[in-house]
């Protein structure tokens, strides 16, 4: 394992995140406030409770899975795109390290932007709520390995990617209706039966329920599956990521 090359990638995409420190803190840190007024405030009015939760921290969960799932696919997705688009990405092919050791290096960077993201988040919303987390240790585990798969299927995004536009395709097209329609801001035992059942066909669904257990011990699916179903999806881009690399699909041509 070359640790240096590994390490060499992630400080170069860390330090491109810092240069923007304060754009990349700001935008989260807007968004939610933006969020808890029109939900917090003007829908919460209206819903009190949520499963014996107010709707305010009930939300909680929804707003950081949003903002840490979208950060994570930008931030891989863009980050192995520009070495593709500059034509530089030949030289990191021809460098001794395997795609294993480039994998870590992008999709480390990208997972570690996305923590900051969930962790500015959270820290903002004790200023609107008081926020309890009932399970602090699940709760780090699932906000790590949401990170981590998302920014798996960013980089994979990356490099099926032909131009700009299509870095925003399948986020704007795909991740971001999944999310709001995954029981970001609702439960889904409020939608209809039929409509529930439709829900579970969602992926992204057992991602917040496990989160939203680790903080309220409330969950819409049980919590193996939502371990299951992240577990899996991080094999699955693994998977895809290999066989990139090893028939050269879209890198090398």
């Amino acid at each position: 394992m070359n640790l240096t090359a590994v390490w060499a990638i992630y400080k170069f995409e860390m330090q491109r995140f810092f240069r923007t420190l304060l754009q990349s803190f700001l935008s989260p840190v807007l968004s939610t406030s933006l969020y808890f007024v029109v939900f917090g405030a003007a829908i919460g009015s209206r819903i009190q409770e949520v499963e014996g939760v107010s709707y305010g921290a009930f939300i909680v969960p929804g707003l950081v899975m949003l903002s840490v799932i979208t950060q994570a696919i930008s931030n891989a997705s863009f980050g192995i795109y520009f070495p593709k688009f500059t034509g530089t990405i030949y030289e990191l092919l021809s460098a001794p390290v395997n795609f294993l050791e480039i994998v870590m290096g992008y999709v480390g960077a990208a997972a570690t932007k996305a923590l900051f993201i969930g962790i500015v988040i959270l820290l903002t919303a004790t200023f609107f709520i008081d926020l309890q987390v009932a399970h602090p240790v699940a709760m780090v585990v699932f906000l790590l390995l949401t990170c981590l798969s998302f920014a798996l299927l960013g980089f994979i995004i990356g490099i099926w990617a032909g131009n700009f536009e299509q870095l925003q395709l399948v986020p704007l097209l795909i991740v971001t209706p999944l999310i709001f329609l995954g029981g970001s801001f609702y439960s889904i035992s409020m939608l209809p039966p039929v409509w529930q059942t439709v829900t579970l066909f969602n992926p992204v669904v057992y991602l917040i329920s496990g989160f939203r257990w680790s903080f309220f011990g409330l969950a819409d699916v049980p919590i193996g599956w939502s371990l299951l179903a992240i577990a899996g999806f991080t094999a699955l881009c693994i998977a895809v990521i290999w066989w990139i690399f090893k028939t050269g699909w879209r890198i090398r041509s």
